[in-house]
């Protein structure tokens, strides 16, 4: 039965509400420094936990509810004789429901300003302790670290006439009261090992000696890549608002674990042409996590129809990604084919009603923006690859013209359209573009070569002409036979890294072929 709650929080959003349901309940309410001030100018009845354990907080606060009468009161298990005998002997009343969340550690670090000290002060010891032992002893005390789960402990108080909270809700709350203290200390742990050796502690290595991660499972899945495999999807303890992680289902199955992967593909693609072409409505349709089409244009239905033209074959059964809302035409067009997934920032009222028919249909909506996690992460065996991501996008004055033709200006357009995709494409790549749509992409290809020919092979099949288009290079030719099949293909302007031993065979070669070819200093190989 909950007859007296502790209350300890640094985010008071809620607080006064819940404290006030409380009280109002007959649960004797303790509280520490500024949360037993905020109540109590709330009109709240408060005991301060100083006055209750008979020991004044010392130490600028950092000795507060490390006293036994907060701990026994905690820890004590009411099925013991012993125990209970314990707090009688002592003068030690129980505590039924603690509510604490810890200082804003995360929150300081995350200033560019904070000084190690500063961090050092926000190291919260008492609340963690707290938490803990509440959570240990979930069986007897309701332990509360999200405001969210207020409403939920209140409403299972009343609906019983005992005053009491479910086994199954305290340990659910215990096992997020754990998960708290883990994300708490993990960010301590990342920050403090970032430092270094530097005693004056002014830098911080992005790559810390020890990483903790924290992730919250959204959902278990059907299976993995492929059925014999089992899976999850994890969400980012703290995701940026416009990534895939904060997707809003509309419709549709269940998504699968190589829909989230496609889906990740197209929408980072997509979303990426917002920054370059701010009033140019893009669409990417992906399969197996490569773009098989590709363009800008004037409107989302337009957009996709060039896109579609890349590759129809490998469109069927895709993921299609625009970065405006999606209206009727557009809608009309998509369900010509057959889609898997269907992602935009938004969807007028009229494309929600016409997809709705497709009830099988994945219809996800996402806010659209440019924010990027800390780090990109691979597995591999007993270890982890950490990288930060591929965030460089290439700006026009940064190109070096390294051929005696320069490129017209339709010719550059082309060609940072083309740059633009092959980033998004796993390597070996070589993309063709002309008019803002893709025309044949070549993928993850063990030689360079390969990738150019497979790419005019997916453009001729589309019936497309390669003639005056422009086509880039995830990375740079290592020899010239890779530039000879992309000329003869059509292209008249090159876009690559450079780099080579063998640049200037190459730009020999692109002289040779009458051609532009552009230099951008920079690779974008995605295994």
């Amino acid at each position: 039965m909950i007859k007296q709650a502790l209350l300890s929080v640094s985010d008071k959003s809620g607080i006064i509400e819940f404290a006030r349901a409380l009280s109002s309940l007959g649960v004797a309410i303790l509280s520490t420094g500024g949360t037993a001030k905020h109540l109590t100018e709330a009109g709240i009845a408060v005991t301060e936990v100083a006055h209750y354990t008979g020991f004044p907080e010392m130490l600028d606060g950092r000795v507060k509810t490390l006293h036994p009468k907060i701990h026994g009161g905690l820890l004590a298990r009411r099925d013991l004789p012993a125990h209970m005998a314990s707090l009688q002997e002592h003068e030690i009343g129980t505590i039924d429901l603690l509510v604490v969340n810890l200082y804003p550690f995360a929150q300081t670090i995350a200033r560019g300003d904070c000084t190690l000290a500063e961090a050092i002060e926000n190291i919260d010891i008492g609340g963690p302790a707290m938490l803990r032992s509440a959570a240990k002893n979930h069986q007897n005390v309701t332990v509360i670290v999200d405001p969210a789960d207020y409403s939920i402990v209140l409403d299972e108080i009343r609906a019983q006439n005992t005053h009491t909270v479910s086994y199954a809700t305290n340990f659910r709350l215990a096992a997020k009261a754990f998960a708290h203290t883990a994300q708490y200390d993990g960010a301590i742990t990342n920050y403090l090992s970032s430092l270094g050796d530097d005693l004056t502690h002014t830098t911080r290595n992005p790559y810390p000696a020890v990483l903790n991660l924290a992730f919250e499972k959204v959902q278990d899945l059907r299976y993995g890549e492929n059925p014999h495999q089992q899976a999850a999807f994890y969400r980012d303890h703290n995701p940026p608002n416009c990534t895939l992680a904060n997707y809003r289902q509309l419709q549709g199955k269940e998504l699968s674990y190589n829909n989230l992967a496609d889906a990740d593909a197209a929408w980072e693609c997509v979303r990426s042409f917002t920054a370059n072409a701010a009033e140019a409505h893009s669409c990417v349709i992906v399969k197996h996590a490569n773009p098989c089409g590709a363009a800008l244009a004037d409107s989302a239905a337009a957009a996709y129809a060039k896109a579609f033209q890349t590759d129809p074959a490998s469109a069927f059964g895709g993921i299609i990604a625009f970065n405006r809302e999606v209206d009727t035409a557009t809608a009309q067009a998509v369900l010509q084919q057959f889609v898997e997934v269907l992602i935009a920032p938004a969807f007028s009222e009229g494309a929600k009603e016409l997809l709705s028919a497709k009830h099988n249909l994945r219809v996800l909506e996402i806010p659209l923006g440019q924010t990027l996690h800390a780090f990109d992460l691979k597995r591999i065996g007993g270890g982890l690859l950490v990288q930060s991501p591929d965030a460089k996008n290439i700006q026009l004055h940064e190109l070096h013209v390294v051929t005696k033709r320069h490129p017209t200006p339709k010719e550059m357009e082309d060609a940072l359209f083309a740059w633009q995709v092959a980033k998004f494409v796993k390597s070996n790549t070589i993309v063709f573009c002309a008019q803002r749509m893709t025309l044949g992409i070549g993928a993850g290809q063990m030689s360079r070569i390969d990738a150019a020919r497979i790419a005019r092979i997916k453009a001729e099949n589309a019936g497309l002409s390669l003639a005056g288009c422009a086509a880039a290079s995830d990375a740079f030719f290592p020899f010239r036979d890779g530039l000879d099949v992309i000329v003869a293909a059509g292209a008249t302007c090159v876009i690559q890294p450079g780099g080579s031993v063998r640049d200037d065979e190459v730009i020999a070669a692109a002289d040779e072929h009458n051609i532009a070819m552009v230099f951008t200093g920079t690779r974008h190989f995605r295994h």
